[in-house]
């Protein structure tokens, strides 16, 4: 689209919002490049600094980033109702295909076929979380002291145990201080800071007023709050004096609402939480079954954080007593996804103008890209978790003091396992293969793997 045009009609936006939520394959990484190569690149709706901007402010909230940006692009083009249907396109797809493949997981999980299928998936897993470091590391390391952030958050998240929420603090003290110590360590905003580039639809017609952003003001906030924390919560009482405060699905819909406010650091940090919490703590699911669903996530459109959609149902269906599993697991997993991506909205329509309204600052610039490159860290990490939970079959915690390593055993490797991982790691790094096609070469050769073995 050129960029003569004065607006973007909004029958239009929603086609473009419909187009990337089925196309949003390959995580947050893949779907932040699918959004910027759609909005920026090619339809040339926004412009790059006024994107970065709202990615890094993103990037600061807990819960899904990409999901954020949607709703975050989607208020800057049409307010609210832009924001509403922008972030619900993004989820639906993904959301429909979640739960056919839930379903199905459910009722045929245990057949060897099925098995043997996502022991492929689970490797080709580690390759597109590599390649999701690779991707978000080069956005956002572009300086030498952003890349000893990052190694810092990985060693204090990995090593430490240290909360994610105190990460983000240090590393925004960092992006503060070094902005007026290291100046040329931290970007500068770019001189249209304030108005975005005109030469974009979306900045141009901000920059001549003909689409005001909201002013941040204590009533509007407080407007918001009033709105929208009785849409989120409210489910979650009504199935409480339904099912019982100690019902598993009750249960759901307050870990997931816990998640949804201290999850920092986006989809991958949300999933290194979830993962200890159902699996290590709750015993809702196996190590196995958590890293099938993160399986199924990379499969289908829409946000990563899916998979919760994914543990919710597959624990409702095996612990929820009461209903049919059927009916518990649809309930699990739509409660499931409300409490997840209603806050998100709220994040965006709660903060949005204030973030705006502050594109000029360069401390606050520097603030969030220090936490940028922290979150880089903490995708280390997850790398490193899944990867020795994929490769090996027995992992041990080993602690000396306040240092706390997970460390397998090394005769416990899966040599097939290790040999499709490295083999997917050469397909989508190396040699740039997709991954979708990465997904099923692993899937297929997992299979025939799988019923060797069988066989012999």
């Amino acid at each position: 689209m050129s960029s003569s045009v004065e607006h973007v009609r909004f029958v239009d936006a929603v086609r473009v919002w419909a187009r990337i939520g089925w196309l949003s394959f390959g995580g947050p990484a893949g779907q932040i490049a699918l959004m910027h190569r759609e909005l920026v690149e090619q339809r040339r709706w926004i412009s790059e600094s006024r994107f970065l901007h709202a990615l890094n402010y993103c990037m600061l909230l807990p819960g899904p980033e990409a999901q954020q940006l949607t709703v975050y692009i989607g208020w800057l083009m049409h307010g609210r109702r832009g924001g509403l249907v922008a972030g619900i396109l993004f989820v639906l797809p993904g959301f429909l295909t979640m739960l056919v493949l839930s379903t199905l997981y459910a009722l045929l999980g245990q057949i060897p076929l099925v098995n043997a299928l996502f022991f492929g998936l689970k490797a080709a897993v580690l390759a597109i979380v590599l390649d999701a470091v690779l991707r978000i590391g080069r956005r956002a390391l572009k300086s030498r002291l952003l890349v000893i952030v990052a190694l810092a958050a990985f060693v204090a998240i990995f090593g430490f145990a240290v909360p994610f929420p105190l990460i983000v603090l240090g590393a925004a003290v960092v992006g503060i201080v070094g902005r007026y110590l290291v100046p040329s360590a931290f970007p500068c905003p770019s001189a249209d800071a304030a108005t975005g580039d005109t030469h974009y639809v979306i900045d141009a017609a901000i920059a001549r007023g003909d689409r005001p952003l909201s002013r941040p003001s204590v009533r509007g906030a407080l407007t918001t709050l009033l709105i929208a924390l009785p849409i989120w919560l409210l489910p979650v009482a009504a199935v409480a004096v339904w099912l019982g405060g100690d019902a598993v699905i009750t249960q759901q819909g307050i870990l997931f609402s816990q998640t949804a406010v201290v999850t920092f650091g986006g989809a991958y940090a949300v999933l290194a939480y979830v993962a200890q919490r159902v699996v290590e703590d709750l015993h809702w699911l196996t190590p196995s079954q958590m890293l099938d669903g993160l399986g199924l996530a990379e499969t289908t459109p829409g946000p990563l954080i899916l998979v919760l959609q994914f543990v919710a149902f597959q624990a409702a269906f095996q612990h929820q007593a009461g209903l049919s599993p059927l009916v518990a697991g649809v309930l699990g997993s739509v409660l499931t996804v409300w409490v997840t991506f209603v806050p998100c909205f709220l994040w965006i329509f709660l903060g949005a103008p204030y973030v705006e309204a502050l594109r000029h600052s360069r401390s606050i610039n520097a603030a969030l890209s220090a936490i940028t490159a922290a979150v880089v860290g903490v995708v280390i990490n997850l790398a490193v978790w899944f990867a020795t939970r994929t490769v090996f079959q027995e992992v041990h915690r080993v602690e000396w003091g306040w240092l706390q390593l997970d460390v397998p055993r090394w005769e416990s490797i899966d040599i097939a396992a290790a040999v499709l991982s490295v083999a997917a790691m050469v397909a989508m790094v190396r040699l740039r293969i997709g991954m979708g096609w990465t997904l099923l070469a692993c899937a297929i050769a997992g299979a025939v793997w799988q019923t060797l073995v069988a066989a012999t």
